[in-house]
């Protein structure tokens, strides 16, 4: 798998709009049987559009701009969340995930928060082979989670499309049964610097790296590129390239443990550095490969 892309089992209805353009571009490699009628709004280019499958129902989420991010940094975090454990992944703020909720625990919360204010709190596992996980079976730092959409899946699982709001850090644990809840505390998010030159090289490269990474990826799709090309709010480009990375979960949640955005821009700087160099080594060998065997097969005929 590439650093941008992987491949996320969502089933969409017609007319869902996901903001993460990713998302999108995972839906249609993953699923060819849906028809993608509109890759942008037509009435507003600021939204992407899915379509293709009989549902009348619509739903605009917008692509996040930096005065979005800023409303997201803003709002306010309730003083307890129940809390939905993530065990492959984790969720950035303003980043749109689908989730698959296959735990009889996680399944009786979601229902609970979607008939409420759709308002979670969502952190990654120490440990993804625990089936049940406890209080302390967590990392520490989490993301609140607005769930957008609950979806019901033909095999019979729940799905659930979430975007993250802002991170918090676990305090004490308040509820077990039917499900967890815990106290939690809001963590200060780090504005991008304004006109700091190593700040801004810093985002374009992280930028030049992935359109490179996707140049040279010939299962990402192209639309990709817009997708990095226009995404205006640096810290939200730093959590989209988090989130999208082949990293394992360790090493994003370090991600999102930093505060600092720049510590945190150079960090992914490294990984997708890291990936280019094993990308560009992997292409190399196939394409040595590739002149041997062509070589070996004009001597042989």
């Amino acid at each position: 798998m590439s650093a941008i892309i992987t491949l996320l089992p969502l089933f969409a209805p017609h007319g869902t709009v996901i903001e993460n353009p990713l998302t999108l571009l995972h839906l249609r490699t993953f699923l060819p049987k849906i028809t993608f009628t509109h890759m942008f709004d037509p009435k507003n280019k600021d939204h992407l559009m899915i379509g293709g499958i009989a549902d009348d129902e619509a739903e605009l989420i917008p692509l996040l701009s930096i005065q979005d991010e800023e409303n997201i940094n803003k709002e306010d975090v309730p003083k307890e969340l129940s809390i939905l454990p993530l065990r492959n992944t984790v969720l950035f703020p303003g980043v749109v995930i689908p989730i698959t909720v296959g735990r009889d625990k996680s399944i009786t919360l979601i229902k609970d928060a979607y008939k409420s204010n759709k308002i979670i709190g969502v952190v990654s596992q120490k440990d993804t082979n625990i089936e049940d996980p406890g209080f302390n079976d967590l990392n520490k730092i989490g993301t609140v989670a607005t769930i957008i959409k609950m979806l019901r899946m033909p095999d019979g699982n729940t799905t659930i499309i979430i975007q993250g709001k802002r991170r918090f850090s676990l305090v004490e644990v308040t509820q077990t049964e039917p499900y967890l809840r815990a106290k939690v505390e809001p963590l200060a998010e780090s504005k991008a610097p304004v006109n700091e030159k190593e700040f801004s090289a810093l985002v374009d490269s992280l930028k030049d790296i992935s359109l490179q990474i996707i140049t040279q990826s010939p299962q990402i799709p192209s639309e990709a590129s817009f997708a990095i090309r226009n995404i205006e709010s640096p810290g939200f480009l730093i959590n989209f390239i988090s989130s999208n990375m082949t990293l394992d979960v360790s090493k994003k949640q370090g991600l999102l443990e930093i505060v600092d955005l720049k510590e945190r821009a150079k960090k992914v700087l490294e990984y997708l550095t890291l990936e280019l160099q094993m990308l560009e080594l992997k292409n190399q060998i196939q394409s040595k490969v590739k002149v041997d065997l062509d070589k070996q097969q004009r001597e042989y005929f």
